[in-house]
């Protein structure tokens, strides 16, 4: 496989869904232990969103729905792409964690740089909350941050709005990748201020968090959501275990 085969097939949905899924897994696994055996306890707070929509929808039926709404598209897409192009191949894998590794590594130093240079030296990362949780607990939220918060904020939100800007503004690929991009990390970082687990607001944590999201979603319309989820998580996991 070549650098450039590499880089677009390992965005398709067989590659990507596919390297994503145990991320789900060890997350819905790690919470349902955590939890008891149920829906209860401390959960994600993008999950918790998105399965309360269902439940509101769909009632006692909501979280059913749920996920097979989740399993049976991403299983669709799959076997979609599989049958366009064949089986992936193994190897590939290692190359995309040893990719997600490296992008987590670096995101702190490079999100605390860029917002030292917007705020000129108020820095605030955002950690604190995690570390009222014990270590089980804050790898659980972790992970769900990689899995559901890209979900959400990536695949959902952002690519509604690069829809939005090409097919009703009319603009063009890159400028209304920018446009989602940016709106899209600014509602992911003022996510982390509501609920009864939000952080209080701090421009400096607001800030440090708009860029993070800001990196995230252009990773992931660069790389798609398999590496920008595995990004994610480990890049809260290595915070957790910091």
């Amino acid at each position: 496989m070549t650098a450039s085969s590499y880089w677009s097939d390992t965005t398709s949905p067989r590659y990507s869904l596919l390297f994503a899924f145990p991320l789900l897994l060890s997350y819905e696994v790690l919470a349902w232990v955590l939890g008891g055996g149920g829906q209860t306890g401390i959960r994600n707070g993008a999950d918790v969103l998105l399965k309360s929509l269902f439940l509101g929808l769909g009632g006692e039926h909501g979280l059913t729905i749920f996920t097979l709404v989740l399993l049976g598209t991403g299983a669709y897409l799959v076997i979609r792409d599989l049958r366009k192009a064949g089986r992936p191949r193994l190897g590939v894998f290692g190359g995309m964690v040893v990719e997600s590794v490296i992008y987590a590594l670096m995101l702190g130093g490079v999100a605390g740089l860029l917002t030292n240079i917007l705020l000129t030296g108020r820095l605030s990362i955002p950690s604190a909350q995690l570390a009222e949780f014990d270590l089980p607990t804050q790898l659980m939220v972790s992970l769900g941050a990689g899995i559901y918060e890209e979900l959400l904020f990536r695949v959902l939100l952002v690519t509604a709005l690069m829809v939005l800007a090409r097919r009703v503004f009319r603009w063009a690929k890159v400028p209304s990748g920018i446009f989602a991009a940016v709106l899209g990390a600014l509602v992911f970082s003022g996510f982390h201020y509501v609920g009864p687990y939000g952080d209080p607001f701090e421009v400096g944590s607001f800030t440090f968090r708009a860029v993070a999201g800001l990196l995230f979603s252009g990773l992931y319309i660069v790389r798609g959501f398999g590496v920008t989820a595995w990004s994610h998580a480990l890049y809260d996991v290595f915070l957790s275990l910091g």
